[in-house]
C-alpha cells in the first residue's frame, strides 16, 4: 500500500517508519546522538562569459575536523547559460540605450553556486547608482522599443521592523524572475537600532551581507568576480561559514541570518565558525530572532532545512546552538510539562528517520511525503502534549507549533498528528504479534477500511496498514 498524504487512514501504512529505527524511550532513557578588479581593494577572478555558549555534539566536532582539512573545488571561471547570456545582454543594452553609467552586479547565492559548478536560477542584481524600481522601468522601456515585452513586474516594499531593509523590484525575463536592488550601506541613529538605508559602494554592501561566501559579486559590465571582503573565495574553497563583520553585529542587524548560516552550513557540509556559533547562541541574538523576525520567515527557513539534503545536520546545529525553543516556541501552559532538553530527543528521532529514509531510498517518497515524515519524527516527543484554548479545550501542542511558531499549513499539523496516532495504534499491536493467545481488536477504532476483513485476519491486515 503506497503512502497517500490526502488520506489519514492510509497514512497509518507508513507509521512503522518511525519504529523500525528507534524504540520509544522511557523517562529514564538518555538518547544517544550521532556520533576583477574594478577596485584595488577587491580580490578578483577573471571570467570568460539565554545561554552564552552552545553544546557541540561529537558528530559535529568530527565533521568540523574533516571539513576543515578538505578543500572544496571552486571553478576558475563562470560559465553562463544561454538564458543568462540573453538576460545580461538585455540589461547591458538598456545601459547603452539610455547612456547610463550604472554598474550591474549579480550578488550572493548565484555567484557562489556558479563557482561551485551548480546551476542557480535565483538572480539578484545590485545597482550602484539607482533604485531597482527605476532601473526596471528603464529595462521595460527599452524592451518596448525593440518590440519585446517583460513577462512580469513587481515591487516588494521594504519593512525595516522585520529586518527587510531594501525595496526590491522584480522583473520576469526569459521565464526567470530577476530581483533588482541598490547597493546599500547603513546609518544607525543613537535612538534606534533600525538602520537608515542609503546608497553604498560595492565594498560597503559586501560587508553587510550575511556570510562571506554570499558576499561575492559578478560584475556584468566587466565580466569579473569581485571579492571585496578578500575572503569569500577562500572561505568557499575551505568550506567555512563566516560573517564578513563581527557575527553578533551581523545577527542583530538581521537575526534571520542565524538560521541562514545554519542552513548553508548543513547544505554544503561547511564548518560553522567558532565565533559565529558563540554569537548565534547568545541571549541577545535569540531574543532578537524571536522579536524581530516574522514567524513566516522563520518557518520558511526551517522548511528549507527539513526539505534540504542534510536535515539532520541542520537540526543538530539548531539544538547545539540552543535555538530549538526559539524556533519552535510553545504556548504558555503545556500539559504534561515538556522537558527543556527534549529537543535532543527530537533531533535523535529525526536523525534515525532520515537514516532510514536514505536506507530505503529517497525515491520511495516524494518531496512532500519526506518532509512530513521528518516533521513527524521531529515532533514525536511532543505527541501527547496539549494546551488549553480560550474555551479550555485541549489542543495538541503540535497544532500550535505549525500554526503559530512556524506559520505552516494547518494540514501539515493534521498529517503529523495522524502519523503519531497511527504509530500509537501500531505499537498496541506488538504484544498481540508476540503472543499466541486470542486477541481482542474491537476496542480500537481502526477505520472503515477493515470492516469486511475476517476477524482471524485482522491482526495481520492491521500490521501491514
Amino acid at each position: 500500500m503506497r503512502l497517500s498524504l490526502n488520506n489519514p487512514l492510509k497514512l497509518k501504512a507508513k507509521a512503522p517508519l518511525l519504529l523500525h529505527s528507534l524504540s520509544l524511550p522511557t523517562a529514564n532513557i538518555t538518547p544517544a546522538f550521532r556520533n576583477v578588479s574594478t577596485s584595488s581593494k577587491a580580490t578578483t577572478l577573471s571570467l570568460t562569459t539565554r545561554t552564552t555558549g552552545f553544546l557541540p555534539s561529537p558528530f559535529l566536532r568530527c565533521s568540523t575536523a574533516m571539513a576543515t582539512a578538505a578543500s572544496i573545488q571552486v571553478k576558475e571561471q563562470i560559465e553562463l547559460t544561454q538564458t543568462e547570456k540573453k538576460i545580461f545582454d538585455r540589461l547591458l543594452n538598456t545601459l547603452r540605450h539610455f547612456n547610463l553609467q550604472t554598474q550591474l552586479r549579480v550578488a550572493g547565492g548565484w555567484v557562489r553556486d556558479k563557482l561551485l559548478g551548480k546551476e542557480c536560477y535565483d538572480i539578484d542584481i545590485a545597482l550602484d547608482n539607482m533604485l531597482g524600481s527605476e532601473f526596471v522601468d528603464k529595462v521595460q522601456e527599452y524592451l518596448l522599443s525593440t518590440g519585446e515585452v517583460a513577462q512580469g513586474l513587481a515591487v516588494i516594499p521594504s519593512n525595516p521592523e522585520q529586518s527587510k531593509h531594501l525595496e526590491t523590484a522584480r522583473m520576469r525575463l526569459f521565464d526567470l524572475w530577476i530581483d533588482f536592488v541598490n547597493l546599500r550601506c547603513e546609518d544607525y541613529s543613537e535612538s534606534s537600532r533600525i538602520p537608515t538605508m542609503k546608497f553604498g559602494t560595492a565594498e560597503e554592501d559586501a560587508y553587510r551581507r550575511d556570510l562571506t561566501i554570499n558576499s561575492l559579486f559578478y560584475n556584468i559590465n566587466t565580466n569579473l568576480v569581485e571579492d571585496f571582503t578578500k575572503r569569500g573565495i577562500e572561505d568557499l574553497k575551505f568550506g567555512r561559514i563566516v560573517t564578513p563583520l563581527p557575527p553578533k553585529a551581523t545577527f542583530l542587524d538581521d537575526p534571520l541570518r542565524v538560521l541562514r548560516a545554519i542552513r548553508f552550513g548543513a547544505r554544503f557540509g561547511f564548518t560553522l565558525d567558532e565565533e559565529l556559533k558563540k554569537a548565534a547562541a547568545c541571549d541577545d541574538v535569540k531574543t532578537a530572532l524571536a522579536a524581530k523576525i516574522s514567524r513566516e520567515r522563520i518557518g520558511t527557513e526551517i522548511d528549507l532545512m527539513i526539505s534540504g539534503n542534510q536535515p539532520a545536520k541542520a537540526i543538530d546545529h539548531i539544538c547545539d546552538l540552543t535555538l530549538f525553543w526559539v524556533v519552535c516556541s510553545l504556548p504558555a501552559k503545556v500539559e504534561p510539562a515538556v522537558s527543556e532538553d527534549c529537543y535532543r530527543l527530537s533531533a535523535s528521532y529525526l536523525d534515525a528517520t532520515w537514516n532510514l529514509i536514505r536506507l530505503i531510498g529517497c525515491s520511495s517518497f516524494d518531496d512532500e511525503q519526506r518532509r512530513l515524515c521528518l516533521y513527524s519524527a521531529l515532533f514525536l516527543p511532543l505527541c501527547s502534549a496539549t494546551y488549553g484554548d480560550r474555551k479550555a479545550k485541549k489542543i495538541p501542542v503540535i497544532n500550535y507549533i505549525f500554526r503559530d511558531s512556524l506559520k505552516r499549513k494547518a494540514s501539515d499539523a493534521e498529517t503529523v498528528i495522524n502519523v503519531h496516532k497511527s504509530l500509537e495504534k501500531f505499537l498496541s499491536l506488538i504484544p498481540s504479534l508476540l503472543s499466541n493467545e486470542d486477541i481482542q481488536l474491537s476496542e480500537i477504532d481502526w477505520g472503515r477500511e477493515i470492516i469486511d476483513v475476517p476477524f482471524t485476519s485482522k491482526l495481520r491486515v492491521l500490521t501491514g496498514m
